[in-house]
């Protein structure tokens, strides 16, 4: 192997960059600037969005790396449904929440659709009783196909869910099953199907670039089953491999520093061609991981959270970013549940937001959209963005990863597809070269 590509191998260590500033930077002695911040009313122009998260799996995917529990009971969970409704009621009278209307919803995980239907209607009521949703234009879902059944989806379409996303991954039953996914291929198109029957115009797809065991023929396979399908949205990530894993702990018991998986510029080779399948097919590229057809496919809760509106997370190890102020509820299952049962607010950490740092999170947000205006920084931040940032952005452009004019920063489709590695440039110097998680 040369020394190429052995630097190109994809390693331990988190490479998606999905906020700023980086998570350990986060301290619990911060947790204290919730509460200020809570205590004053919103401004009139920033949208309310939540995200509820379901952290319940029928098994741990081996690249998994977000807060969740397949060893849960159905009195666990029970209890669990009952600690959201109870945190809830507890954020809703807030001076920042009251009176407000929900613009966008998300349910993630985890595993949402895990839930029973009758579990289901009673979170969603909890979400409604707690915060009005009348003028809510998105209302997204996460799913694993496997969990699914024709009336579950009938009851998630009356619920109000107006885009379900599909965690297929990839559509090969050897891949799955040495991933460690817990559904089939057979479940895959079997979902599909059903809800398309009960009315869902708009489903996305999830697939994953660079699983254990996937190879060019696989990948190519795996686009053109998902075209075929013609979902309206795809998205794509490219896999990579946090410490608290269980490919990161097999990779310690192997004494290996490289992952089982395919090396950096084969995924994003592989992205850059599903990108361009896709483009022929109808789609338009929106962003460094997502594809979408038709006018009506919008993604209300990734444009609204990347332009600063206030994001409220729910449920155990959920992160927010309300008013300027990042906190992270406590991520163990039983502190958690301790905490909002004690009428306590459940944050373990936080960071209160500087306004260059508010600036400079919304722009590496807005970077991965492969356009970003100078105008709206100059508006809303009083910033320049080509003279605050000349030194990387000449550097990025002069490697060929972006233009730029006075009026748009564009990043090219190159750099799109490893935007990640780009962002950490803007950082203030305080953040860059830091752990990020």
């Amino acid at each position: 192997m040369s020394p190429e590509t052995r630097a190109e191998a994809t390693k331990a260590g988190n490479y998606f960059v999905s906020n700023y500033p980086p998570y350990s930077f986060w301290r619990p002695e911060h947790v204290p600037a919730v509460a200020r911040m809570l205590a004053e009313p919103a401004p009139a122009d920033v949208s309310l969005g939540i995200y509820v998260h379901i952290p319940f799996c029928r098994q741990r995917c081996d690249f998994c790396y977000f807060k969740v529990y397949t060893d849960k009971n159905s009195k666990e969970i029970r209890r669990y449904l009952e600690g959201l409704r109870r945190e809830l009621a507890l954020y809703a009278p807030a001076p920042r929440f009251r009176g407000r209307e929900v613009r966008f919803v998300y349910f993630g995980g985890g595993t949402p659709s895990y839930l029973s239907a009758e579990q289901l209607t009673e979170l969603f009521e909890s979400v409604r009783a707690a915060f009005a949703w009348d003028a809510v234009e998105e209302v997204a879902f996460e799913c694993e196909p496997g969990t699914l059944s024709e009336a579950k989806l009938a009851e998630l379409k009356r619920l109000g869910v107006t885009r379900l996303s599909l965690g297929v991954e990839n559509f090969d039953p050897h891949i799955l099953e040495i991933n460690n996914r817990a559904h089939r291929a057979a479940e895959i198109h079997k979902t599909w199907h059903a809800a398309r029957a009960v009315g869902f115009e708009q489903i996305n797809i999830d697939l994953i670039a660079g699983m254990v065991g996937e190879n060019e023929a696989n990948w190519k396979d795996c686009v053109e089953q998902t075209i075929a399908l013609g979902p309206e949205s795809v998205t794509i990530y490219q896999l990579e491999v946090p410490y608290n894993t269980t490919l990161f702990q097999r990779m310690q018991e192997e004494h290996s520093e490289a992952a089982p998986v395919a090396d950096w510029e084969t995924k994003r080779r592989w992205t850059a061609e599903a990108f361009a399948r896709l483009e022929a097919a109808g789609y338009r590229i929106g962003s460094a991981y997502t594809a979408a057809r038709g006018e009506r496919t919008r993604f209300v809760y990734r444009d609204e959270l990347w332009r600063g509106a206030d994001l409220l997370g729910i449920g155990v190890s959920s992160f927010s970013h309300v008013g300027g102020v990042h906190f992270q509820n406590e991520h163990e299952f039983e502190r958690y549940l301790e905490r909002v049962e004690a009428g306590e607010l459940p944050v373990g950490r936080a960071l209160e937001l500087g306004a260059e740092e508010r600036m400079i999170r919304e722009f590496v947000l807005q970077m991965k959209l492969g356009r970003v205006e100078t105008a709206y920084f100059a508006r809303k931040f009083g910033v320049d963005l080509l003279r605050r940032f000349r030194a990387p952005l000449e550097a990025q452009r002069a490697a060929g990863w972006l233009t730029f004019t006075p009026e748009l920063i564009r990043t090219t489709r190159a750099g799109l597809l490893r935007v990640d590695t780009l962002l950490a440039d803007y950082f203030l110097a305080a953040h860059q070269n830091a752990r990020y998680a």
